[in-house]
């Protein structure tokens, strides 16, 4: 698959989740064939660290982590899921997403943000794990990560396909 031909450009995307208390981080090889999970990380209202008093202090330290994990992998593009229910409505949870999509945009330009419809990724990620005998809190620490796999994978697959 070359870029010219389709659009596909070579190069590690990291899959975010962004949940009220948590947010899911993942990432896939350079090829776009194997989404992995990364980290958990606790959604933090705290300014990021080095940054109090600065223009952008806005930042969280959960973006500051992404934007650290886009830097480390020499991450070409993001995906963040977006919440929407079954029948494709937007409610409060896709607005957080939309702003938070936004916000990272941001902080990692001029890699681009995508947003990419997440219907049924925690459940789906939820399945594998009690699939696999993950319950409890061994399941709520990795279901994010999972979820941001899910999401990531779902995006690449599609992507290459067209």
């Amino acid at each position: 698959m070359t870029a010219q031909a389709d659009g596909w450009r070579r190069g590690v995307r990291i899959g975010v989740d962004v949940g009220a208390a948590r947010v899911g981080v993942a990432r896939c090889d350079p090829d776009g064939i194997l989404a992995t999970p990364v980290a958990t990380l606790a959604r933090d209202p705290g300014p990021a660290p080095g940054r109090p008093g600065s223009p952008d202090a806005y930042i969280f330290r959960d973006m500051a982590q992404i934007a650290e994990y886009v830097r480390e992998y020499e991450a070409v593009e993001v995906v963040v899921g977006l919440p929407v229910t079954l029948a494709g409505a937007e409610g409060i949870a896709a607005q957080h997403a939309r702003t938070y999509a936004q916000v990272l945009g941001k902080l990692i330009a001029p890699v681009p943000v995508h947003l990419a419809d997440e219907r049924m990724s925690t459940v789906a990620a939820t399945r594998r794990l009690s699939e696999r005998g993950v319950r409890g809190k061994r399941q709520r620490a990795v279901v994010d990560q999972v979820a941001a796999v899910e999401i990531l994978q779902q995006w690449v697959d599609k992507r290459r396909r067209t």
